[in-house]
């Protein structure tokens, strides 16, 4: 289904029981909706409804130009429209990547949207910060950062040669040359690739002004095969949850959770939405 909301036009990808309990899927970079095709089905088999998002600069009609409109507020905000477009007062939120700092942003900021919380990969936006500003390693996991933000370099060096250095993201998910296709292609569409860099563009230390611990039931999921989030910034995360919190360590899993792991996260989802 198509929403118009903010002026843009989202694309939402929805199943399972009309009557369920609501669950909003946040996706990551370079990722779409598609991600949570595998994680879906166990949620819909115990009676949930599921909401997938495009978020800002995936869905097609909802790519503004410059990296400003990108800023992560603005990302939330966008969903907080789309659950308005919906008529959802609240739902399950869960993100994984980038959809997981939304997620974070969106359950804290906008807390009474939210009544759980499941976060794949990325903790609190505040153990992310302490890590990278006192774990060597978490540095050096997140150089690559410094090279998306490059406005023209970035989008150069991941689509040349058939975009080889966009395909190789995805190497240890466990997913064949049709499967990482799937999430590559449509990012070769005009103007796709930018928006979604546009996410790295536009972070600032700003974000994190006044975010302050989460309120609503949270699980954090990560894998120790995690090439981007090492284990000082998973274990922080405890730090920044006022409120029952799980937190489910994968062992051997790479970044690609939902892709290489969905059983694990849809019994995470379950075990947290049914509590």
């Amino acid at each position: 289904m198509k929403i118009t909301a903010r002026s843009l036009t989202f694309d939402v990808v929805d199943g399972g029981p009309a009557d369920g309990d609501p669950v909003l899927l946040l996706h990551g970079f370079p990722q779409h909706s598609g991600e949570w095709a595998a994680v879906t089905p166990a949620l819909h088999a115990a009676g949930l409804r599921t909401y997938a998002l495009d978020q800002r600069g995936v869905s097609p009609g909802a790519r503004p130009e410059g990296a400003e409109a990108y800023r992560i507020a603005e990302c939330a905000l966008d969903a907080v429209a789309v659950l308005d477009e919906l008529g959802l007062p609240s739902v399950h939120l869960v993100g994984h990547d980038w959809g997981a700092i939304c997620a974070w942003h969106l359950a804290i900021r906008h807390a009474e949207r939210v009544r759980t919380l499941t976060a794949v990969s990325v903790p609190h936006p505040h153990a992310s910060a302490h890590a990278y500003a006192t774990d060597p390693d978490q540095r050096e996991r997140s150089a690559y950062i410094k090279v998306f933000r490059e406005v023209g370099r970035a989008e150069e060096l991941l689509l040349e040669d058939d975009a080889r250095r966009l395909r190789r993201i995805f190497d240890g998910s466990g997913l064949d040359a049709a499967g990482v296709d799937a999430y590559v292609r449509p990012m070769l569409e005009p103007g796709a690739l930018t928006g979604a860099l546009n996410w790295y563009r536009a972070m600032s230390p700003l974000d994190l002004v006044g975010l302050g611990p989460a309120r609503v039931p949270t699980t954090y999921v990560w894998s120790d095969g995690d090439r981007a989030i090492g284990a000082t910034a998973a274990r922080t995360c405890a730090e920044y949850v006022d409120a029952d919190y799980r937190f489910v360590p994968l062992a051997g899993i790479s970044h690609w959770i939902p892709d290489q792991a969905p059983s694990e996260v849809a019994a995470a989802i379950l075990a947290r939405c049914l509590a």
